[in-house]
C-alpha cells in the first residue's frame, strides 16, 4: 500500500478529531486520543490515524471508522452472518440479507457496524449499515457496505506497526 503522506497531527487538528470522534462513537471515546497521533495518507480520500504507532482508526472519504483491532476499545453494534458467507465476507464482498443471522435492532441506516462469524463470534469486517437493523434479515438485497475486512490491506498495515 503506497503512501502518499504521513504527518504529526498539530493541536487545532487534534481538536477537530476529538469532537469528530466523540461524535460518533460517545464521551468515552475521547481518551483514546492521547498520545502521539499520526496521520497516514494513502491518496483515494483514506487515511489511518495512528494513535503511538497503533493504527486505531481509518477515514474513507469524510467518514471514521474504527480498525478491527480497535474494537475493544471502541464497541459497535454486531451483526452475525452464517459461516457460508464468511470466505466472501473477507475478501472484500459486501454483506447481504440472506447471509445475516441476527443483527442489532437499534443499527440505524448509515450507521458503523462489526461484523462477527456466527460459531465464534469474532469480529471479521468493519461496514456501514444500508438498511435499519430491523430490516437486515430479509430474502434479498444488500444490507451493508463492508469497507474493512480480515486480510485487507489495512490489516496488513496494522500487524506492521
Amino acid at each position: 500500500m503506497p503512501i502518499k503522506r504521513r504527518y504529526h497531527v498539530r493541536k487545532a487538528l487534534l481538536k477537530q478529531l476529538t469532537q469528530e470522534v466523540v461524535k460518533k462513537f460517545g464521551e468515552n471515546t475521547a481518551e483514546l486520543l492521547k498520545g502521539a497521533i499520526e496521520v497516514i495518507e494513502l491518496g483515494e480520500s483514506r487515511e489511518i490515524i495512528l494513535v503511538d504507532g497503533k493504527a486505531l482508526l481509518f477515514r474513507l472519504s469524510d467518514e471514521i471508522f474504527p480498525t478491527l483491532k480497535s474494537l475493544d476499545r471502541i464497541p459497535l453494534k454486531r451483526v452475525a452472518i452464517d459461516m457460508g458467507a464468511v470466505p466472501h465476507v473477507v475478501n472484500g464482498a459486501d454483506i447481504m440479507a440472506p447471509g445475516v443471522i441476527s443483527a442489532d435492532e437499534e443499527i440505524t441506516l448509515g450507521e458503523s457496524v462489526v461484523i462477527v462469524d456466527e460459531r465464534h463470534g469474532k469480529p471479521i469486517a468493519i461496514g456501514q449499515a444500508l438498511v435499519p437493523g430491523v430490516e437486515m434479515r430479509g430474502p434479498k438485497g444488500k444490507v451493508i457496505k463492508n469497507f474493512h475486512y480480515v486480510g485487507d490491506e489495512m490489516w496488513q498495515f496494522q500487524a506492521k506497526s
